[in-house]
């Protein structure tokens, strides 16, 4: 997995490419970990994300929540696959998701 950051004033982007799951998603907690705090907006780029697992939507639930008391996070540019599993959790509900 690679994970990509910009910043663009007080909104930072994250662009997640190849497989979130139970041995990336450490990696990907750690890095939103250490920035949210310094950040009002999140912007998550799903564009090369090729899997998420359980593992892995729980860091985007857990970013979602953090977010949530400042100016919140969006998901963008999530695949046919990703969407799938976001509608069959719930988590469609719960995000704001543009394509």
């Amino acid at each position: 997995m690679n994970i990509i950051k910009e910043t663009n004033d007080r909104k930072l982007t994250v662009k997640i490419e190849g497989r979130l799951d139970t041995s990336t998603a450490p990696e990907l907690s750690e890095v939103l970990d250490n920035s949210l705090s310094d950040f009002d907006s999140l912007v998550l780029d799903l564009a090369k994300l090729e899997y998420v697992s359980s593992a892995g939507l729980r860091v985007i639930l857990s970013a979602h929540k953090k977010m949530s008391t400042k100016e919140g996070m969006t998901v963008i540019n999530a695949g046919e696959a990703v969407l799938e599993i976001f509608d069959i959790t719930g988590f469609s509900d719960i995000l704001n998701i543009r394509k």
